[in-house]
């Protein structure tokens, strides 16, 4: 039999592999509803042969009281971020496609498919046969998280005018036929339309509201225009990014 020090050191040297290998800063990255689980690797690096186990879950019904539901989180691998508490205890479910894999972020959008439902994640490493702890992600709920994109924009033009026609963000989620559902299905949405002179290097702010379709008059044949545009979402108080540019020269 090993020798019970052996034995001692080997079991402190496993704990501390298992203590260096486990993944931190889990969180939820979301564009449009396109969830994707993220995390970085252990305080010992990225080993060769490092590979990650992702687990997700649906909140269940509200059960448990604050300090059961913490301590619950806590003995989950909760990484000292400031979460929401942990209601309820449904199953963790194994995402197949992320189970030992070696890259750092597992797409949960067909596991998150429920819009206003909060979600969790944990991810655990394994290297040289040891695994470590699970390492827990905050509340996920999609609706009050994901980022939402900006429209696409396309610009018509005369030698007087500007037309911008102003399309939705679509969100990842699907129908069941396989069309992607547009943004508008769960955001009131607004716009935001700016032009640049780049003569003279000026924003301005053209429209603002809900419209699709914008006409723009007034302009100065010759000199180039770019056009903008961003979405935004009041009752979260939120913006997109802008838009790629629509460039143009009235002749």
């Amino acid at each position: 039999d090993m020798p019970k020090r052996k034995r001692d050191a080997l079991i402190l040297e496993n704990q501390d592999l298992r203590d260096a290998i486990k993944p931190r800063e889990v969180w939820f990255y979301s564009l449009n509803f396109n969830n994707t689980l993220r995390w970085q690797p252990g305080r010992a690096g990225e080993g060769e042969t490092t590979l990650y186990f992702v687990q997700y879950k649906q909140r269940d019904i509200h059960r448990h009281g604050t300090l059961v539901s913490a301590l619950w989180e806590h003995s989950q691998g909760f990484s000292g971020l400031l979460c929401h508490t942990v209601y309820g205890q449904s199953k963790w479910q194994n995402k197949e496609e992320c189970w030992g894999i070696q890259s750092h972020f597992c797409d949960l959008t067909e596991e998150t498919s429920d819009a206003y439902e909060p979600y969790y994640g944990r991810v655990q490493a394994a290297l040289d046969g040891v695994q470590s702890d699970w390492s827990l992600s905050c509340r996920f709920t999609p609706w009050r998280e994901t980022m939402i994109g900006p429209p696409t924009i396309k610009v018509v033009h005369s030698n007087k005018f500007i037309k911008i026609k102003l399309q939705a963000p679509r969100s990842a989620y699907r129908r069941k036929r396989g069309s992607t559902i547009p943004m508008t299905n769960y955001y009131d949405l607004q716009y935001q339309v700016f032009i640049i002179n780049n003569l003279l290097d000026e924003v301005m702010l053209v429209y603002e509201g809900k419209d699709k379709v914008i006409k723009i008059e007034d302009l100065k044949l010759g000199v180039s225009y770019c056009i903008v545009a961003r979405t935004s979402v009041l009752a979260l108080g939120r913006s997109s990014a802008y838009s790629s540019r629509r460039c143009i020269v009235l002749l």
